[in-house]
């Protein structure tokens, strides 16, 4: 049998390695009380991350064309349906564009909606080949927007400089490309300015 001191040396070296936040002294107070309340301190689990899927690249998109319209598809009357879903999508969000409908409701709208579908003439730009072209816009980019016409000509139209008009059930908008060029996804939550100009 282990003699007293001993007993004491094992008791105190068995506390001081359960708990090791605390000093000698808290350690003897304890003991003196003759309460003992040992603490585990158990380890922290490290969440692991989990690894979000990686899309592809710009790069990657390029080179595997992912955005390019083929040739054949590249046809006015094939994106009439896709004009014609578009303009019930806008009156949708404009409550029907009423005739008492106001102007600058209507027109904040349309600033953050889609265009995809929506048929688009340039009436200003400091291009002059630009000025008159009319179509559908089938994509809408930061800095540009693709266009077919109706003689079946892909357009790619920079948004920078340009001014183009919109129509819907007797509506015209007017957009300011430089003012514009932010992705269509981006959109949204951007705050226009409905009252501008632009230097042409």
């Amino acid at each position: 049998p282990q003699g007293s001191e001993e007993a004491k040396a094992f008791v105190n070296a068995f506390l001081k390695r359960s708990m090791p936040k605390k000093k000698d002294e808290a350690i003897q107070d304890i003991l003196t009380r003759k309460a003992v309340v040992l603490e585990h301190y158990s380890k922290k689990k490290t969440k692991q991350k989990r690894k979000k899927p990686k899309g592809f690249t710009a790069k990657q998109r390029r080179e595997m064309h992912l955005f390019e319209i083929e040739p054949e598809q590249q046809r006015y009357a094939i994106f009439l349906p896709l004009h014609e879903l578009w303009k019930q999508y806008i009156r949708d969000l404009c409550h029907g564009l009423k005739p008492d409908a106001q102007p600058h409701m209507v027109q904040a709208k349309l600033l953050k909606a889609d265009l995809h579908g929506a048929i688009v003439t340039v009436t200003k730009s400091k291009c002059p080949s630009y000025v008159g072209i009319t179509g559908i816009i089938l994509q809408e980019f930061k800095h540009v927007f693709k266009i077919i016409t109706k003689e079946d000509k892909l357009k790619v139209v920079p948004k920078l400089n340009n001014v183009f008009s919109l129509e819907i059930d007797g509506f015209v908008s007017y957009i300011y490309g430089s003012k514009f060029q932010v992705r269509a996804s981006e959109r949204s939550a951007k705050k226009f300015k409905l009252k501008g100009t632009i230097d042409l």
